[in-house]
């Protein structure tokens, strides 16, 4: 066989090592292989690897004769283990398309099912089963799935085709239909096709082959992959595998049925079977929601009320069958499996296994749980949980004690509970989230094309489908609030208005999803502040038990240091003093300071302000409690405080007594160009001392009254922003000591304290051997740094940066994760000479990079000793920080 080809199931897998690597094979396939490895029936099958993918799309969409080959002994192997011929009248050989990327991708191409049907083939499955009905059946779904993925045909037409049918025969539901139905169908469908595409439906069974095998690697490179790599950053060279498997069929009568399951619940981590399935149905119909699914566990029906018997009522030896498997995979792969199964004649069969999408609070409990089994271990644990998951437990759920305006119910698909104005498409919902609306996507049913829709809105809300259905399996992995199979919800597309319940409303009505209840509610539900305690402590437990580095946060607001201190911080990576300047009590006086015409002048304005910014201090320091606090000295420009409108003018003329036309002249001359690279940071205290002294001042006054009030212990960092060189930091180091000097003299009390810098422009980086001659820290101002190596203006980005992204010139938009390779090279340059001539030197980081978990990765590596996150993502930085010291 080909190098590419890897064959499963038959009693003959693969013994290439390859083929059990989700790299190569994909997860499916991996899991397929080794499914079958351990002895689960598995129906035979194929996989051509991810790297073909690649090749593909580089030689102009072709295959190689070695591959064809590969292919041709996989289709063999196939026909040997099921005893059938692929294109055989008599006893046709069937088999399903799916793609298999390493990670699970939502926006890779639907499953193709029925493959090798045709006007002959179709004749000797209907004789061969026994059963027309299932035949002609099985063959309109694979002209509906394979025109709709392969041809590209709008499924909708089909879907039309199909209801006409069963308003002329008075049928409500699809198995109403008879074999002489779906026969008539299968006419009008090829007809479809034929108008749309100006030629038949293939009849030639390979020709069907290689188109699908094509459309799976084709949509790789598909608009919807696109998004969902964009948004879970996943490199788009991985590429795809195909997976080619024999058919097993769940529509053969009442002693067959297909289903999915998970071996946990999903949503909230509970050690219970959690799953659906259907009678005489196949795989499609459970996760298309096109029929209502049943439960798959008898406890499951009971507690939700359901009538339709659980398959472990109505199957049970397929069910206690399939629950052996369910405990023998969980202990195989030691986590949580979501499962895709199907029975055919009460033969149970294994179709999919792979670890199953979870929310974040699952995660946890899951985590947690598994541990205490002795599944996984504790560093097993932290890896196992998405730190950037933890941020769908930081954000507020229903108030209990408000009032709600309940218009209907649906499936509790995925909790957490949203607010927003009705949207009734994915593109709606996109271009009103960028405004800055918040929005609930409402849709009959979602599909991979509703991918960037889903992600801008607030929540989600369907019509139809269960919980496995695409709607909650992609809310749950984006931790969006999601309530599915609401059947009471009808929408009108026409005229933009839907009905839930006996309410009628429209498009950009507020509605209100509580996705753990299933709840709909009119207009907006107060909220409240999630708890994070129980497994949630006890992982961040964990993690700061593992982890090397330290956790500080970005704040200057009481507000911000208790919500950080709530969520673990280690102390103050980055006080933005300037934040402080503008607070609407002190704004008058910060403009006749920067406004005065000479020293005398400034200094008078900062009396003023002294006792503002000591108060500011003073509050911190108590918050923090004998933590470090790192306060960067003022860095804007000046002209940032200035004002803009006539009126403001006037109202400062009238508080500072100086002319408009005076003030005027004066924010003229105060105009940059370049403010990102002009008179701000250090520049600002070379020029006007004054300024860095009275914050230097504050600071020192503040941190002895605490000290002296609480006996603990308060050691302030100050940070000088923006050097360049070592004379500007020697300079105001300088200035700052002969501050601190004489409060310590005035107040009668010595305190340790560090002066250090901001490494933010690649200068300083090349020259930090110099500059720690004089700092005793260096903060990484990964913002500025990016800006200054890059070239780029983080403001200005946005309008270009994705372009970068989509085609590959950088992995990431490096404002979110840092550029490893360009401005990493000066942080590991920096750390380096710094350490060199100042061993032991505190190295921290302190831009937005701080609370993204790959950019926390590198600074473990480079063995920074901190990161400084906002603070709701200081436990995302605790659990990433855990991770990478973990390796």
């Amino acid at each position: 066989m080909s190098a590419y080809v890897f064959y499963f199931g038959g009693g003959a897998n693969s013994t290439d090592p390859r083929s059990r690597d989700k790299t190569i094979a994909g997860g499916k396939g991996a899991n397929l292989a080794e499914m079958a490895g351990i002895g689960l029936p598995v129906p035979p099958g194929f996989t051509i690897s991810t790297e073909v993918c690649a090749t593909y799309n580089a030689n102009g969409k072709s295959f190689d004769a070695d591959l064809r080959a590969g292919v041709a002994a996989g289709v063999a192997h196939v026909e040997s283990s099921t005893g059938r011929k692929f294109g055989d009248t008599a006893n046709p050989l069937l088999v399903s398309v799916r793609s298999g990327a390493r990670v699970s991708m939502p926006g890779m191409m639907d499953t193709v099912l029925n493959l090798g049907l045709n006007d002959e083939t179709v004749q000797g499955l209907a004789q061969g089963s026994g059963n027309p009905r299932f035949a002609w059946d099985s063959y309109r779904r694979f002209i509906q799935m394979y025109s709709d993925v392969v041809l590209g045909i709008d499924h909708h037409l089909f879907e039309d085709a199909l209801e006409i049918v069963k308003e002329d025969n008075g049928f409500y539901a699809d198995v109403e239909l008879e074999a002489e139905h779906w026969q008539a169908l299968v006419g009008e469908y090829k007809a479809i096709v034929e108008k749309a595409l100006g030629r038949p439906f293939p009849q030639d069974v390979h020709e069907q082959l290689w188109g699908a095998i094509g459309a799976v690697f084709d949509s790789w490179e598909s608009e919807r992959a696109k998004v969902y790599r964009r948004l879970n950053d996943i490199p788009g060279d991985w590429g795809t595998a195909v997976n080619v498997q024999a058919m097993v069929f769940g529509n053969m009568g009442d002693t067959s049925a297909t289903g999915v399951a998970f071996t946990r619940d999903p949503a909230t981590g509970e050690k219970a079977y959690y799953g659906e399935w259907l009678v005489n149905a196949q795989g499609e119909d459970v996760v298309a929601g096109i029929r209502t699914p049943q439960y798959l566990t008898k406890f499951a029906r009971e507690r939700a009320g359901a009538k339709p018997l659980s398959m472990e009522e109505a199957m049970p030896e397929a069910y206690t069958e399939l629950a052996a498997v369910f405990e023998l995979l969980e202990k195989h792969y030691k986590d949580m499996q979501d499962i895709e199964f199907t029975v055919e004649r009460n033969k149970l069969w294994m179709l999919q296994t792979r670890s199953g999408k979870r929310t974040a609070k699952a995660a946890l409990k899951m985590a947690v749980d598994m541990v205490g089994e002795g599944l996984i271990d504790e560093a097993t644990a932290i890896k196992r949980v998405d730190p950037m998951a933890l941020d769908q437990l930081l954000h507020p759920t229903l108030d209990p004690k408000a009032e709600r305006d309940y218009l209907g119910k649906g499936l509790p698909a995925s909790p957490g509970a949203a607010s927003g104005a009705i949207v009734l498409d994915a593109e709606t919902a996109q271009a009103r989230a960028e405004r800055g609306d918040s929005v609930i996507l409402v849709r009959v049913e979602t599909s991979p094309e509703d991918i960037h829709g889903m992600h801008a809105a607030k929540g989600i809300l369907t019509a139809r489908g269960g919980m496995t259905s695409h709607a909650a399996v992609v809310a749950r992995g984006m931790g969006r609030p999601c309530v599915s199979g609401a059947s009471s919800v009808s929408i009108d597309m026409n005229s933009r208005t839907l009905k839930i319940g006996t309410r009628d409303l429209k498009e950009g009505d507020i509605i209100t999803l509580d996705g753990a209840t299933g709840d709909i509610m009119g207009g907006a539900v107060p909220t409240i502040e999630p708890e994070l305690v129980g497994d949630f402590g006890t992982l961040m437990v964990w993690a700061d038990k593992h982890r090397r580095m330290k956790v500080r946060t970005n704040a200057e607001t009481p507000e911000d240091c208790r919500t950080a201190r709530s969520f673990g911080a280690e102390g103050i990576g980055l006080c933005r003093t300037e934040h402080m300047f503008f607070d609407a009590g002190r704004i008058s006086a910060v403009r006749q300071m920067i406004l005065a015409e000479d020293e005398d002048g400034r200094r008078a304005a900062l009396a003023k302000l002294l006792p503002e910014q000591r108060a500011d201090f003073q509050a911190i320091f108590e918050i923090m409690a004998g933590l470090p606090v790192t306060i960067r000295l003022l860095d804007p420009p000046l002209h940032e405080f200035l004002p803009h409108s006539d009126a403001e003018f006037a109202e400062l003329s009238d508080a500072i007594g100086i002319g408009v036309e005076t003030l005027k002249r004066r924010a003229g001359e105060l105009h940059e160009f370049n403010p990102m690279l002009g008179h701000r940071g250090c520049r600002l205290g070379i020029t006007f001392p004054e300024i860095y002294e009275m914050q230097a001042r504050a600071i020192f006054e503040a941190a002895v009254d605490v000290a002296l009030a609480s006996g603990e212990a308060v050691v302030p960092e100050v940070m000088i922003p923006l050097v360049a060189t070592k004379k500007e930091l020697s300079i105001l180091k300088a200035l700052v000591d002969r501050t601190a000097a004489q409060v310590f003299a005035e107040k009668g009390k010595v305190l340790d304290y560090l002066v250090g810098t901001m490494i933010e422009l690649p200068r300083a980086a090349l020259m930090a051997g110099e500059i720690a001659e004089e700092a005793k820290f260096f903060s990484f101002g990964t913002n500025d740094l990016t800006q200054t190596t890059l070239g780029v203006s983080r403001d200005d980005a946005a309008r270009f940066l994705s372009a970068y992204v989509e085609q590959g010139i950088y992995a990431r938009d490096p404002f979110v994760s840092l550029d490893v390779e360009g401005v990493g090279q000066l942080v590991e340059l920096a750390a380096e000479r710094g350490r060199k001539t100042l061993p032991g030197i505190k190295l921290g980081i302190c831009g937005e990079h701080g609370g993204d978990p790959a950019s926390i990765a590198f600074c473990e590596k480079t063995g920074l000793d901190y990161v400084s996150a906002s603070p709701f993502r200081v436990p995302i930085a605790r659990l990433a920080a855990a991770q990478a010291a973990l390796g």
